[in-house]
């Protein structure tokens, strides 16, 4: 299993911990909310015996004054409505908006809308209960959950998301703190083999020098194919150094660019795999050669790698003079990736072949994004039949709207 796979696993199993832990957390609270409601429900039902008592035994002085202490250790918003549907009393609702004695001025008002609102909040939540009041006509009894009721209803999913936000700041945070150490790693490698291939590269120059000089062989085809590699390396040791720091960018013809390394790769891979360019022969961008030669290189041994007989790959190059892009697209005919990997493949590690690192992707999407401030995806892909890797870079023709005069 690759590292990629088994990151993506822990990601899976997190999640589903983290669900686990919501999931109890909300059943949990879930469970005292009910514990509550009943309580609240016996607390109401007891203020409704205790009004029934209010009114057999109205004229009686010795029970009144417990019914009222009963009735004010009543915390829930009530309110008792006529038959006629009119608010004949309430308690435990705001007491800044119920204000009847308007002569008082103690910063109190009377808002009869907040009775309507109160009143409609207690039928969508629960039904009334029906009593005889003083005057033998049918009163009916509201009430609404205690505010203490309502916000513990709230909590966990409150808590939830305040945890939620917590683990996405931090896994943010962390994601940056390891990106910028898998950079300066990137940095660190790269520079370290760009300065150990130095030497050698040197001593090799040396060597094809005196070899040339002391056996005559000027025009050997096969020193001449020794000094091509040599400066492949030479290339090579450019790029690596170039990595962690802002290379230098030019206008170059971007067929040219590839067309100059598709010549130097095909020689250098199976010769049943045909190479073909099409499209515009004069789009110009910005490039960074040795870099975006080493995306190619990339490109095209992935697509090698993905024809096992025979095969074909195409390099096609488009200018989209809307946008003022240059798109190029690099289809082979190999056996295709599947769509849930279309963003797996960019990933470091992801690895197909027993043998790779998973790296080759990855830093493509660095140079492209980073260094030449363009775009690198999976077009399409379909198995068994073969894949398009777009490549979309800032094209550096400028072009004016023409005017009709």
């Amino acid at each position: 299993m690759n590292p990629y796979e088994k990151k993506r696993r822990w990601k899976f199993f997190l999640l589903f911990f983290a669900i686990v832990i919501g999931t109890a957390s909300v059943l949990y609270s879930d469970f005292f909310v009910k514990k509550m409601e009943r309580e609240e429900r016996m607390q109401f039902q007891l203020y409704v015996k205790v009004t029934e008592k209010t009114m057999a035994m109205y004229d009686d002085e010795n029970t009144t004054d417990l019914i009222d202490l009963i009735r004010t250790n009543t915390k829930l918003p009530i309110i008792i409505v006529g038959s006629e549907g009119n608010i004949l009393t309430y308690q435990g609702l705001d007491s800044t908006k119920t204000n009847y004695d308007l002569q008082k001025k103690d910063g109190r008002i009377y808002d009869p809308a907040y009775f309507v609102r109160e009143l409609n909040t207690m039928k969508e939540q629960h039904p009334p209960t029906p009593i005889i009041g003083l005057d033998g006509s049918r009163w009916y009894i509201y009430y609404k959950d205690s505010p203490t009721l309502t916000q513990l209803r709230y909590f966990p999913y409150i808590q939830l998301g305040v945890i939620g936000l917590f683990l996405l700041t931090a896994y943010v945070a962390f994601s940056s703190a390891r990106k910028a150490e898998q950079d300066q790693v990137w940095v660190g490698m790269a520079k370290e083999t760009a300065h150990q291939l130095g030497t050698p590269i040197s001593s090799l120059m040396a060597w094809v020098e005196l070899m040339k000089s002391r056996f005559n062989a000027e025009d050997d085809p096969l020193i001449a194919e020794m000094e091509n590699d040599i400066k492949r390396l030479e290339v090579i040791t450019d790029r690596f150094s170039k990595i962690g720091s802002k290379p230098m960018v030019e206008d170059h013809v971007v067929y040219t660019v590839i067309y100059n390394f598709v010549e130097y790769f095909k020689l250098r891979t199976s010769d049943k795999i045909i190479f073909t360019i099409t499209g515009d022969e004069q789009v110009r961008a910005l490039l960074n050669v040795p870099l975006f030669d080493w995306v190619i290189e990339n490109l095209l041994k992935n697509a090698a790698n993905a024809i096992e007989n025979e095969g074909s790959i195409t390099i096609n190059i488009i200018e989209n003079l809307t946008k003022e892009e240059v798109f190029i697209d690099v289809t082979d005919t190999g056996r295709g990736i599947a769509r849930s990997k279309f963003d797996a493949v960019f990933q470091p590690g992801y690895t197909t072949r027993k043998r790779g690192w998973g790296l080759g992707l990855s830093l493509t999407k660095r140079i492209i994004e980073n260094y030449h401030n363009g775009q690198i995806f999976v077009k399409d892909s379909e198995l068994e039949k073969g894949t398009t890797f777009r490549i979309i870079l800032k094209s550096s023709i400028t072009y004016e709207p023409t005017s009709n005069t």
